[in-house]
């Protein structure tokens, strides 16, 4: 666990915000040196913080003990050299529980995603948050999308909560979002962070940051870092050149690909991850592989890719 607060070492970060995937061996398990490999080289390659167990890691498909462990083994390679943020979900109850395992395994903070199946009230939400938020002393990150979107006063209501410091954003409504942001402005004002969740973020983090939303989730940075380094880089700096490039030779046809297969914003990234040499195993059901067209697709667009930073140098 890092000593520095959450929310000021995520404010500016120097790298894009990497969410492993999670390994498993031929057997079905959870290959822990497979999954430390990976994390210890998204660390290397310049990610800012590790978000473990979260959706690219298949934090649905994982029992409470593989999410300890998996949690502790992200930890442990980081080395406090970057955050590590666990996710926790489902019911309050659940959700409670494995925000304690996260904090018990070292992690600096949770994102607490959607509660499962139950389409719930504003009051019933901000409840179940709150809830996440007292069971430790994680700072909290909150992401909105299906069945848990959120009123511009609900995430007042958040912002006012002790422990929780973000919004993460996984449904893509910029007017919503702008009215979120100025309501906690006005009425909040504070440290409040917001992330761009959506999958494949780059894509749209152009409009995000128009309305001050700067930080956003890299799923490709996976398995091509160094691609979303240069996006990332280009967008610190203002270099919408090399911004606009990515985005029309990689980042739109990946998204155009990722569109050919449900839960593909998951299975074709651990596909591009084992095409870059690291074995993490496939998915776990109800998600499955892609098809070997879509895998030659993938590995024909990561050349594409590397072809364009040459490019750019």
């Amino acid at each position: 666990m890092t000593t520095a607060p959450l929310a000021a070492r995520l404010t500016v970060p120097s790298g894009p915000l990497f969410f492993p995937v999670t390994a498993y061996g031929p057997d079905g398990a959870v290959d822990l040196d497979a999954y430390r490999a990976h994390v210890r080289r998204g660390v290397e390659a310049g990610a800012a913080a590790v978000f473990a167990c979260c959706g690219t890691g298949e934090f649905h498909a994982l029992t409470p003990e593989e999410f300890e462990v998996c949690v502790r083994a992200a930890v442990e390679e980081t080395a406090g050299r970057v955050p590590v943020v666990a996710g926790a979900g489902y019911g309050t109850a659940l959700a409670v529980r494995y925000a304690r395992l996260a904090e018990e395994a070292g992690a600096d903070g949770l994102l607490a995603m959607p509660p499962y199946l139950v389409v719930a009230g504003q009051e019933g939400l901000l409840r179940h948050y709150r809830e996440i938020a007292a069971a430790t002393g994680l700072p909290v990150i909150v992401y909105q999308r299906d069945n848990a979107v959120f009123t511009p006063e609900t995430v007042v209501g958040l912002a006012r909560t002790e422990g929780i410091v973000g919004l993460k954003d996984g449904l893509g409504d910029l007017d919503l979002m702008q009215r979120i942001v100025s309501a906690v402005r006005t009425e909040a004002p504070g440290d409040f962070l917001y992330f761009n969740g959506l999958p494949t973020a780059e894509q749209t983090q152009l409009a995000y940051r128009a309305i001050g939303v700067t930080l956003y989730s890299s799923a490709v940075f996976c398995f091509v870092p160094e691609i979303a380094l240069a996006f990332h880089r280009a967008l610190r700096t203002g270099d919408d050149t090399t911004a606009h490039r990515l985005l029309d030779g990689f980042y739109r046809p990946f998204v155009e690909l990722r569109a050919q297969g449900r839960g593909y914003a998951v299975a074709l990234v651990k596909a591009g991850v084992r095409l870059r040499g690291l074995d993490v195993g496939e998915v776990r059901p109800p998600l499955h592989e892609p098809s070997d067209d879509h895998v030659k697709q993938l590995a024909q667009l990561i050349e594409r890719g590397y072809a364009l930073l040459e490019e750019t140098k």
